[in-house]
C-alpha cells in the first residue's frame, strides 16, 4: 500500500509492521545459549500482535537461505549493532546527568523496561494512540514494570507533538536525550525538517540526539525494492519500497548542524567493527557507502 498524507497503520501492517518487525530482529538476537541481545519483552511482544507472517519468522531458522543479509546470523549481528548503539546513546547522555528522555515513533522499543536507568529518570514514548496503548496492555500482562518513570505521549507525528509533550512534562529548560531510530525514511523530506526544528525548539544546550545517518543522494533509487523482493523470499511481507519517502531531503548531519549541533557520525563499517562484526559483502548491506548512525549534541 503506497503512503498516503494521512494514512494509518497497526502493528501488523504498513508502517507499523515495520516496528514488529524490528522487535521480531531483537527477539532472535535475543535467542539461543549465545544470545547477543538481552531483550526478554521482544518475543512476547511480536506473538501479541498475533502476526502468523512474524510469529513463523520468530520459531524459524532464517539460516536456512544463504543469503548474506537475510540469514539468520547476519540478522542478528545488524540488529545487535542498531540496539547497542541507541542503549549506549542513552546510557551515555544519562551517566553524564541528563534525567529526560523522548524517544520519538517508540512502536516496540522496550528501553523504558530494559535500561539501567538511573534514578528520577523519565522516559517519554511518542507514538500513535493504538501503538502506546497496545504496548502499554501487553507488558503489563507480561507482568514488566519499567525500570524509569515512564510517561506516554499518544498522538500522531503528524499532529501537535510539541504541545502534547509539553502537556506530558518535558522540562524544556533542561537538557534531553533524543532518538528517532528507524524513523527518518517513513517521514516527507519536508517533515524530517519539521522533526528537527521541533526538536530543537524543546531543547536545552546540552542536549543530545541519536538518529541513522543516510545520505539518500548515495542510495540507489532500487535499493528498496530490491530488498522487499529478498525479504519476501524468506518469508516477509512487509513492502519497504511502498513505505519509504523518496525524493530529495537534507542531509540530517548537515540540517543539524546548520540549527547548533555538534554531529557525530559512525559509518556502518565502524559500527559494525565496534561490535566485532564486518558488514556483508553485499549490496544491500548498507545505505550507501558513508551510511551508519549519528549523535549530536545541541551547543
Amino acid at each position: 500500500m503506497t503512503r498516503s498524507e494521512n494514512d494509518t497503520w497497526d502493528l501488523a501492517s504498513s508502517v507499523g509492521a515495520t516496528a514488529t518487525a524490528v522487535a521480531l530482529q531483537r527477539a532472535i538476537a535475543s535467542q539461543g545459549p549465545d544470545p547477543l541481545l538481552d531483550d526478554p519483552w521482544a518475543d512476547p511482544l511480536v506473538r501479541a500482535v498475533g502476526s502468523e507472517t512474524f510469529i513463523k519468522l520468530l520459531d524459524t531458522d532464517l539460516g536456512q537461505n544463504t543469503d548474506a543479509v537475510l540469514s539468520r546470523q547476519p540478522v542478528r549481528e545488524q540488529i545487535t549493532v542498531r540496539t547497542r548503539y541507541f542503549d549506549d546513546f542513552f546510557l551515555h547522555a544519562t551517566g553524564s546527568g541528563i534525567r529526560q528522555a523522548v524517544i520519538v515513533a517508540s512502536g516496540l522499543d522496550t528501553r523504558a523496561y530494559r535500561l539501567p536507568w538511573p534514578a528520577a529518570t523519565v522516559v517519554y514514548e511518542i507514538d500513535q494512540p493504538e501503538v502506546i496503548e497496545f504496548k502499554t496492555r501487553a507488558l503489563a500482562k507480561l507482568g514488566a514494570e519499567p525500570t524509569a518513570q515512564r510517561r506516554t505521549v499518544s498522538i500522531d507525528l503528524r499532529d501537535d507533538w510539541p504541545s502534547a509533550l509539553v502537556a506530558a512534562g518535558l522540562d524544556t529548560g533542561a537538557p534531553t536525550a533524543w532518538s528517532a531510530e528507524g524513523l527518518l525514511v517513513y517521514l516527507p523530506p519536508d517533515a524530517q525538517d519539521r522533526l528537527f526544528d521541533n526538536i530543537t525548539a524543546l531543547s536545552a544546550p546540552g542536549s543530545r540526539i541519536a538518529t541513522e545517518h543516510m545520505d539518500m543522494r548515495n542510495i540507489p533509487s532500487d535499493w528498496a525494492q530490491k530488498l522487499t523482493e529478498r525479504s519476501k523470499r524468506v518469508g516477509s511481507n512487509i513492502d519497504l519500497a511502498s513505505l519509504f519517502f523518496t525524493g530529495e531531503r537534507n542531509n540530517a548531519a548537515e540540517y543539524l548542524a546548520g540549527h547548533g549541533w555538534r554531529v557525530d557520525v559512525r559509518t556502518t563499517e565502524q559500527a559494525f567493527a565496534a561490535n566485532g562484526f564486518q558488514v556483508p559483502n553485499d549490496e544491500l548491506a548498507s545505505l550507501g557507502g558513508d551510511s551508519g548512525y549519528l549523535s549530536a549534541t545541541l551547543a
